[in-house]
């Protein structure tokens, strides 16, 4: 039995980075002789502070908590074969768990999924992210043994340093994640969107599509925003909820068509398309911006739509609006390049020969 000892921001089943890069991959690893120890550093009630507005001496203390949370775990190093670092051991702009970890003789494993060597700090702490030093990547990625990298961009921004380089996708559980007809609505077509509060902004963009398409189909239209449940918009017929773990795939059921737009940026060419895969698995027809991993996961026309104008976005989604084959054509498909590709079973022995391959440096 070898002792993994997990680095990690959030409690389990929290983030939906943890959820879908490792954690739904745990009951496996565990199945293969392997051990694991949670360590995170934002409890739920120091959660809801850390993502509000305001409370800047709250967050002070906080961010003081979490350093000690990481010290404590600094001492203990030495007692595990594997440490597992999801993103970044500490809030903070420094190395400094990054170098404890490597040089305590345990094997490290570094995870990301996202272009964290930039600045993108949620909307309620955006004062904050001089704290940061999202630049401290490089030298994280370099006090690791292996790096999982969630797409081949990720994994070319790494290379130069860290020459250990594994890339697995963002993966969904296709046996959780599954298709549930009946609970789409029949009178009104629904777009929905599925994100966190950080990336709302993402949503935004296509906000003036929306409003065209709601005037063009009077009536026959509603919007869902599932993850900021504080989100409103006055013109929009739009309804906001909270993620939920236990209502996740009944809401992602109840959308005809799922959006994901973003703009042409390093940090969307960073993103492993977790949104697109998500709509795909319950077989909802999934429209996304043709940038980065995007283009490799659809086939525009087949299994979804790649998008790159306004025009091209009303066209397609006013298509889809009209067409219900089309949507359960594409939703189809979708599912099917979901199971082959994109799922659980179809990396699980990625992520176990990473762990069988970890050597002490002892």
């Amino acid at each position: 039995m070898k002792n993994v000892l997990i680095l990690c921001a959030h409690r389990p089943k929290r983030s939906p980075s943890q959820r879908y890069r490792f954690e739904q991959y745990l009951p496996f690893l565990e199945e293969n002789g392997f051990k694991f120890t949670y360590s995170y550093l934002l409890n739920e009630k120091d959660d809801l502070v850390f993502y509000s507005k305001g409370n800047t001496f709250s967050k002070a203390l906080i961010l003081l908590k979490t350093f000690f949370i990481r010290l404590k775990d600094s001492f203990q190093f030495k007692k595990y074969n594997i440490i597992f670092i999801q993103r970044e051991a500490s809030f903070l702009g420094t190395s400094y768990f990054e170098k404890k970890a490597f040089h305590s003789g345990a094997y490290v494993i570094f995870d990301f999924d996202d272009s964290i060597w930039l600045a993108d700090t949620s909307p309620a702490n955006k004062k904050w992210e001089w704290i940061k030093r999202p630049e401290k990547f490089y030298k994280n990625i370099s006090y690791a043994h292996c790096v999982i990298a969630g797409n081949a961009y990720l994994a070319e921004k790494a290379r130069p340093y860290n020459k250990n380089i594994v890339i697995i996708p963002t993966t969904i559980n296709s046996t959780w994640h599954i298709p549930k007809t009946e609970h789409r609505n029949k009178k009104l077509i629904t777009i929905g969107w599925s994100g966190s509060i950080s990336t709302v902004k993402h949503f935004e963009l296509l906000v003036p599509v929306l409003l065209k398409l709601q005037d063009k189909y009077p009536n026959r239209l509603k919007f869902k925003v599932i993850g900021d449940k504080y989100y409103k918009h006055t013109q929009l017929n739009v309804e906001a909820i909270e993620w939920n773990e236990n209502t996740e795939v009944s809401e992602l059921n109840s959308l005809d068509i799922g959006v994901m737009p973003l703009p042409n940026d390093q940090w969307a060419n960073g993103k492993c398309g977790l949104k697109g895969l998500s709509y795909m698995a319950c077989g909802v027809p999934a429209v996304m911006s043709a940038v980065g991993v995007n283009n490799d996961i659809i086939i525009n026309g087949e299994n979804g739509f790649l998008i790159k104008s306004e025009n091209e976005w009303m066209e397609v989604l006013s298509r889809l609006i009209e067409d219900v084959e089309l949507r359960n054509l594409t939703g189809n498909k979708g599912r099917e390049t979901v199971i082959k590709d994109y799922c659980v079973k179809a990396h699980k022995h990625s992520y176990l020969e990473v762990f069988k391959n970890a050597q002490s440096t002892r």
